[in-house]
């Protein structure tokens, strides 16, 4: 009879090892929490191409743009916690929005198992060509002169975009008027257009529009300057201080996820992001790969929250 038992035991172990190592068995989702056209969506969909393929199975992505990220960001930590539903996580929605909001249907700690880091942008201040200025001395100055009167574009009260504008109006003086929208792609139409004259974008989201002339980018917000436009300054160089914004994308599962499946997840973007292919692709966009654990992602969204926590009580920021 011991033996037997044995024999049940060791064979129960090989059947859930072979589970395991079948993941993935069927089609996975990447929910994007933000509306298509904007950095966070071509993140989301340059990842799920390449998972596809390394996988051997589709990652379909669902665009659930809404309350600057938290719509989405639900419906992921509300999900069964099977590896099959996952959330191409943001440092707006993971780090900002709970700050910001008054409720939020989840709990952004403890709702979610973080899976891995895959990249990271530079943010730029852009505005309309259809604006007089052509520089951040000539946008702060004119601001000065004409309070409220330039409308401010983001991809939602919360995100990144309308943070790094908070930022900037603190660290400068000025004042614009905010007009959030349900994500960066429709921002950045309205930019196009004239209909708003600042947007504070990421630069993949915007890169395609400078050479051109359809935007006009005034400086970079970051400690140096990007190698895609090296020719813009950066928000220290041209006069402002202390207003250095990067985002990163990251990959995140319901809480509860099998360990297993986080590890194998985990594997995966890690390993795409340093393709040399991938590399080389980001870099096309304007971004650049950031690839780190799931324990580096829980740290670099700890840390962001303790730094944006600062910035929001000492610009006084408070959503409408």
């Amino acid at each position: 009879m011991f033996k037997i038992v044995l024999a049940l035991a060791a064979a129960a172990g090989i059947c859930l090892g072979t589970n395991a190592q079948a993941y993935p068995e069927k089609p996975i989702t990447i929910v994007v929490p933000f509306a298509p056209g904007g950095t966070v969506n071509l993140m989301g969909r340059l990842l799920a191409d390449r998972m596809s393929q390394v996988l051997g199975q589709p990652v379909i992505v669902e665009n659930k743009p809404g309350a600057g990220g938290s719509i989405g960001a639900n419906l992921v930590a509300k999900a069964q916690a099977d590896g099959y539903t996952l959330l191409l996580a943001t440092m707006g929605q993971q780090s900002i929005q709970p700050l910001l909001a008054k409720e939020l249907p989840y709990d952004a700690n403890k709702d979610f198992a973080p899976v891995a880091l895959f990249s990271t942008v530079p943010n730029v201040l852009t505005v309309s060509v259809h604006t007089p200025v052509k520089s951040v001395a000539e946008l702060v100055a004119y601001a000065k002169r004409n309070p409220g009167k330039l409308n401010m574009a983001s991809a939602g009260i919360g995100s990144v975009n309308h943070l790094t504008g908070e930022l900037f109006m603190y660290r400068s003086g000025v004042k614009f008027s905010h007009v959030p929208y349900r994500g960066a792609g429709p921002a950045t139409a309205d930019l196009l257009s004239g209909q708003v004259q600042v947007l504070f974008a990421n630069l993949p989201n915007v890169l395609p529009y400078i050479e051109p002339g359809k935007v006009r980018v005034l400086a970079i917000a970051s400690d140096q300057r990007s190698p895609a436009i090296p020719d813009v300054p950066t928000l220290a160089e041209a006069g402002v201080k202390d207003a250095v914004v990067e985002s990163w994308y990251g990959v995140m599962a319901p809480a509860g996820t099998p360990s297993d499946v986080i590890r194998k997840l985990q594997d995966t973007v890690i390993g795409i992001a340093k393709e040399k292919p991938m590399i080389k692709q980001l870099a096309e966009l304007g971004a650049m790969p950031y690839p780190g654990t799931a324990q580096d992602l829980m740290e670099l969204s700890s840390k962001e929250t303790a730094r944006w926590t600062d910035i929001i009580k000492g610009a006084n920021i408070q959503t409408n």
